[in-house]
């Protein structure tokens, strides 16, 4: 797209199928790198990026030449494969359904880098239930609580 000029931070955030605690912390490494992969296949910039056993957040530099809905398919489809070819856990691996998306300015990109990469520490304090529904608040999205999860936590 020629003469096309943006700046778009998303941070987004998907559980686990019913936030079970799967991801291993001996996987999160590799798992963080195919999930690098797959937004730069899709030409799109990941800027951070942590996986928590039960949680994703993702910082993307988004370009406009694809829907973000699109690109969340391709990585939760294509991680979840992965995963499951892997053969990291006794049972089928999947995302549950939707994600949370929220957009920041370059001006806060620093905070919000440093909040993802400390998410172990983080969630000391917060369990992932709390820490999404503040960030649903912080930024005035209307949710019903009954269709935040597929299932309860484990």
């Amino acid at each position: 797209m020629a003469n096309t000029y943006t700046q778009i931070y998303i941070q987004v955030v998907f559980a686990v199928k019913g936030r079970q605690n799967l991801i291993k912390e001996k996987f999160r490494s590799e798992l963080q790198k195919y999930i690098t992969g797959i937004i730069t296949n899709r030409g799109q910039k990941l800027i951070s990026i942590y996986c928590m056993p039960n949680h994703t957040h993702l910082l993307v530099g988004l370009k406009p030449n694809i829907a973000l809905s699109d690109l969340m398919r391709d990585v939760k489809a294509g991680s979840s494969v992965f995963i499951n070819q892997k053969q990291w856990m006794p049972v089928k691996f999947n995302w549950q359904e939707g994600f949370g998306a929220f957009s920041y300015a370059q001006s806060q990109l620093s905070a919000v880098i440093n909040y993802i990469e400390s998410q172990k520490e983080h969630h000391k304090k917060a369990s992932f239930k709390e820490e999404y529904k503040l960030l649903l608040n912080k930024f005035k999205v209307d949710y019903k609580d009954a269709y935040l999860f597929d299932e309860e936590e484990n």
